[in-house]
């Protein structure tokens, strides 16, 4: 990272940009091409400082044939603040706070672990704690993202 004290290392630092962030792009490899989706996510932390990221999707289509080949992703999210425009045009841009890292992608295949991710989503997406039982499992797809490799990077309003 060029500009060090705008890093974000610690924990309480890093969940402050996930609360921040409701969209996460996850990038993946598709044979020789990259390939990179916007997808609303919930997440995570482990005692180990390992970071799950949760999201949903149909249980079929191109991040799912990629997947089955090569589950190792890179993933950003973006919080845009306020802008600022000092006289000079081009040192104008955004108060903002973002993260990145890399991981491999799990698939949940147990039926208590798909309703917890899908909870810890929903209130992360919502604010609501919401329940999920089997009935809501019928066409969903629920993976997670692993990682304990990111860093965060941020530029306050001073």
């Amino acid at each position: 990272m060029r500009k060090k004290e705008r890093e974000v290392t610690d924990r309480r630092g890093i969940e402050e940009i996930l609360k921040l962030g409701k969209t996460c792009y996850v990038a993946m490899v598709d044979g020789d091409k990259p390939y990179v989706l916007p997808l609303s996510f919930g997440y995570r932390f482990l005692a180990d400082d390992t970071l799950e990221l949760y999201f949903h999707s149909a249980r079929e289509g191109r991040k799912m044939d990629i997947w089955a080949q090569n589950n190792q992703v890179c993933f950003a999210i973006a919080w845009e603040g306020d802008p600022f425009h000092p006289e000079t045009p081009c040192h104008s841009g955004y108060y903002y706070s973002s993260l990145i890292g890399y991981g491999k992608v799990v698939i949940l295949t147990d039926t208590a672990a798909i309703c917890d991710a899908l909870s810890i989503m929903f209130k992360h997406q919502t604010g609501i704690d919401q329940p999920f039982d089997e009935s809501h499992l019928e066409r969903v797809c629920v993976y997670k993202i692993v990682s304990q490799e990111f860093t965060g990077k941020k530029k306050p309003r001073l």
